[in-house]
């Protein structure tokens, strides 16, 4: 992410003028470079008091969003009170003059299908909601009222300051917190990144000698201005319909003629440079990283000279740092590009997950990484490297599709914080001209004398360590000099460098096939067995496709163990398939093959010219995958890894994972993987992917700018590759598992000092009607649950109601993670609530409960924007057999039908007497985890009706 000081002086001058300039102005925004894709239209406006905005109009939008980005982050916060702008962030949701109820905002927009959210950043803060369409104006003129009128009710103050204090204590274990902290200490102790960002009760103090409020006016008055702030509106409504509603609501917020504040001041101190930072990591996780300091690149986003050599960096093909580093078995992951960027100064980061060999040989590592710069120093700059970049990002922006509404608007207001309007939808694809000078001038900062190198891993030995003040982080710090830094490259990983070859992925048939968008998938038959789906689809003027082929046998579901080994074979099939297929990925195609309950599935997606040559590869690497030794070895310590550090997950992420362990059939346990992780071979990999395909239950889906011939000749590729020797079998799709009628307990033990908590309660079957009441009461209750246990009771920052719908099983789940309470005092609050809550069910009026029902239809039947979103959801279909391709249109049809009566019905079953609920909770006196599986596991499954 970068930040840095917005481009306003000629937008200021504008602001003096008369309002009639300001009508020239918003006219002028047809000057905006839009895709030809982009059938939205724009306006850029600047308010009467500096507020600049755009306006997106989109008339087949059925969602409304807007997102107010402020030019003041973290690096604002004043010593001492580290974290007031995130505390400040947090208050202006809770009550304003026109609607002072502090939870007035959520419930509007949570009753009229939308969602909102905030995030502080270090220069940044952004405010966004969505809403349904027609809800815009209400919900503007609630949102803008938080910034021109906000309360700053005093016992608010003084409670919110434990939500700021629970998000904190809920992330005190997090090995990325804990690492960012590491970062901060070492840094330039005179620029402001070096200060704690998040906030807890020490620095938000609230003491009669020490009282926050005054602060918090202070710090809102000294630093909120109109002039800092940029807006996003996206609706359905005409551009002039959105100016009306923008200017009188948001043209009241005060101008108080601020300025974004600077950050001259260098990342690292120059004398600390280079040097290597160790620290201790909770989780089996190892990483390397290291951080060059480079002139902000802000100015540069035509040419974006760290971009191309990024690229360079970055790249995985055959021969690239990345290919090196993997087939020496020494990194599984490496990533290049811009770190931090403040305006004035930035970072050139290169980041990679290590092996436990990688880890070992790091000394290794970082001369073999200066080797590879040298290369592109000398070889690397070329314009027909340059014109390929340049090709791919202006094919990108050609066909680009339209996100969501909300994601537009967010991005959209952080843009204009950094782009003048005219660029500020094609700037990030903006490549004008070769730079050759500019590359030079970034690789000159990429020099030994100008390093920080980071490491992360469990147990580091650090001979003298410090720790962070607020996480407790262990680190240490030493010195390098650039000659050990640049010297010592094993020899033969450095003769295998090289740079990338010309791509050969570059899309040449952008054209469309003919005729007209299909209704749904039709089958065309079964050829050789497999089940072949296809769906013609061009209505977003994109020549992209998307291929689905799952591969369902019974050999991956027969166990523990028959799922850890295809875990570990797929990950040789993506390791195999990393190097030949990165080039892929940077063409606008891309590809995953994942394990799943019943198997594999590979999935290929992008434009169609070149996907069938991509999908060849990848049925090759499946039919015959070379499985070697140092692969085995590395994919299984991974796995190990991984299931390892589920142990030290945040508590409610264990109590919910829980949840789904116990009751999904074949969903084994972490103990068992583990186990089974810890003992399989090479050997008995290989005879498993002999016969993984052995049975095999196949289905394929090609939707998108494909023809129905194109389909059956990527079928006959699959039946040709890895289908040819196998015979069919069914392979029926895992339920859940159906709870007894009285309340199970479970107790978790976690180490983790806060208290974690999900109360799961169940449908009676995964009827259309049973999933609609638990879809409303979800929505209904959702809201007013956070208020209370949140918000008043102040229990926690991680607090939530929610559908908890798996496998088409209707649930209701109640989740809470707690810094202060017991899981008996969490559950007591709990009851409380719903006791209270039943007679605002049975008061309900009709009115309210229609609204509520349209907010959830608003959801289900939620406009596709994107060809992905529709071939994700045929291919859920096809995956629950469900061949009328109108899962959601049922569902929404029985959410219209539901009563006020059947809602208390099953609130009073399901959340008063917690018939069919299962309660997960860290600590407590309930069942151990082993033996309450050895009961789950063994029950029958919920019912269709």
């Amino acid at each position: 992410m970068t930040h840095g000081k917005p481009i306003r002086p000629y937008l200021r001058v504008l602001s003096c003028l008369a309002l009639l300039l300001f009508s020239s102005l918003a006219l002028a925004a047809g000057d905006i470079r839009k895709s030809p894709n982009d059938d939205n239209q724009y306006r850029y406006l600047e308010l009467d008091n500096g507020l600049r905005a755009i306006l997106v109009s989109d008339p087949e939008a059925d969602k409304a969003a807007a997102s107010l980005n402020v030019a003041v982050g973290s690096g604002d916060d004043p010593k001492g009170r580290e974290g007031l702008s995130h505390f400040l962030e947090h208050m202006l949701f809770l009550g304003t003059e026109k609607y002072p109820e502090p939870g007035e905002y959520q419930q509007f927009i949570k009753s009229h299908g939308g969602s909102h959210n905030a995030f502080t950043a270090f220069q940044d803060t952004n405010y966004f909601f969505d809403v349904q369409a027609q809800f815009l104006e209400p919900a503007l003129d609630r949102f803008a009222q938080q910034f021109s009128a906000p309360l700053f009710t005093p016992e608010l103050v003084d409670r919110e300051r434990n939500a700021v204090h629970s998000e904190f204590s809920a992330k005190q274990k997090d090995d990325g917190r804990r690492f960012y902290s590491v970062k901060k200490a070492v840094a330039n102790p005179d620029h402001a990144f070096s200060q704690f960002a998040v906030g807890n009760l020490s620095t938000l103090e609230n003491t009669e000698q020490n009282p926050l409020r005054p602060d918090l006016v202070e710090f809102w008055e000294d630093h909120y201005s109109a002039d800092l702030m940029t807006l996003s509106v996206y609706g359905p409504q005409s551009l002039d319909e959105l100016e009306s509603m923008v200017r009188p609501k948001f043209g009241a917020i005060e101008n108080r003629s601020l300025e974004q504040k600077a950050h001259p001041e260098p990342m690292f101190r120059s004398d600390d440079l280079p040097a290597k930072v160790t620290a201790d990591a909770i989780k089996d996780v190892r990483s390397l990283t290291l951080s060059f300091p480079i002139p902000s690149q802000q100015d540069n986003y035509r040419t974006k000279p760290a971009s191309y050599i990024a690229n360079l960096l970055g790249h995985e093909g055959p021969g690239s740092l990345f290919d090196v580093l993997k087939r020496a078995g020494l990194a599984d992951s490496l990533s290049a590009g811009l770190g931090m960027d403040t305006g004035d100064n930035a970072t050139l980061e290169i980041s990679m997950a290590l092996t436990p060999e990688g880890l070992e040989r790091q000394d290794e590592i970082l001369p073999l990484v200066f080797d590879y710069i040298e290369r592109i120093r000398q070889s690397g700059i070329g314009e027909d490297r340059f014109r390929e970049m340049q090709q791919l990002a202006t094919i990108d922006f050609r066909f680009r599709e339209q996100g969501e509404p909300l994601h537009e608007a967010m991005r959209l207001a952080g843009q204009l914080q950094h782009y003048p309007a005219d660029d500020i939808l094609s700037a990030p694809w903006l490549m004008e001209r070769y730079a050759p000078e500019q590359y030079r001038d970034i690789l000159d900062r990429l020099a030994p004398d100008n390093l920080m190198v980071f490491v992360l891993a469990p147990e580091p030995q650090l001979e003298e360590p410090n720790t962070t003040q607020w996480y407790d982080a262990a680190w240490q710090m030493t010195e390098l000099t650039p000659s050990e830094i640049t010297t010592g490259a094993p020899e033969q990983l450095a003769a295998q460098l090289a740079l990338p070859q010309p791509n050969p992925f570059v899309p040449e048939n952008l054209g469309l096939v003919s005729g007209d968008t299909m209704a749904h998938p039709v089958q065309l038959g079964s050829q050789e067995g497999m089940e072949i789906w296809f769906a013609r689809d061009t209505r977003f003027g994109t020549p992209k496709a998307n291929v689905f082929v799952s591969l369902r046998t019974p050999a991956a579901r027969a166990s523990a163990r028959s799922a850890v080994l295809t875990k570990v074979l797929v990950d040789a099939v993506n390791s195999n398939l990393n190097a030949s297929s990165y080039a892929a990925s940077l063409a606008g195609l891309d590809y995953s093959v994942y394990s799943h309950l019943r198997g594999i599935t590979i999935r290929v997606g992008g434009y169609n010219d070149k996907l069938h040559t991509l999908l060849n590869r990848i049925l090759l690497q499946v039919g015959d995958p070379l499985l070697t030794e140092q692969r085995f070895r590395i994919a299984r310590q991974n796995l190990i890894d991984n299931l390892q550090n589920q142990a030290k997950n945040r508590p409610v992420e264990q109590t919910s994972e829980f949840v789904q362990t116990a009751l999904i059939e074949r969903a084994w346990s972490t103990d068992e993987k583990l186990a089974a992780a810890r003992e399989i071979t090479l050997d008995e990999l290989r005879s498993f992917a002999r016969n993984l395909l052995s049975e095999v239950d196949p289905v394929m889906l090609a939707h998108g700018n494909v023809t129905e011939s194109y389909a059956l000749n990527l079928a006959r590729q699959v039946e040709a590759i890895v289908l040819d020797d196998s015979r069919l079998a069914e392979v029926p799709r895992s339920q859940v598992r159906q709870l007894p009628e009285e309340e199970t307990e479970v107790s978790l033990a976690v180490d983790h000092p806060d208290t974690g908590y999900t109360l799961y309660m169940q449908g009676d079957n995964t009827s259309f009607a049973e999933r609609a009441r638990y879809r409303l009461l979800g929505q209904i209750i959702s809201s007013p649950f956070y208020e209370e246990i949140r918000t008043n009771r102040q229990l926690g920052y991680i607090v939530y109601a929610t559908p908890f719908e798996m496998l088409e099983t209707p649930a209701l789940g109640f989740v809470v993670q707690s810094p202060s309470a017991t899981q008996t005092e969490i559950d007591r609050a709990v009851r409380e609530f719903s006791e209270g809550f039943e007679s605002v069910l049975s008061g309900m009026t009709e009115e309210r409960l229609t609204q509520e029902k349209q907010a959830v239809i608003s959801k289900l039947l939620e406009q596709d924007r994107q060809l992905g979103d529709i071939s994700g959801r045929y291919w859920r279909e096809i995956d629950r057999g469900m061949e009328t391709f109108n899962s959601r249109e049922q569902l929404a049809e029985a959410v219209k039908n539901v009563t006020r009566q059947d809602l208390l019905d099953t609130f009073r079953k399901s959340v008063l007497e917690r018939d069919q609920a299962l309660r997960v909770v860290t600590g407590g006196n309930g069942l151990e985890a082993d033996r309450a599986l050895g009961t789950l596991t063994e029950l029958p499954p919920v019912p269709a009706s």
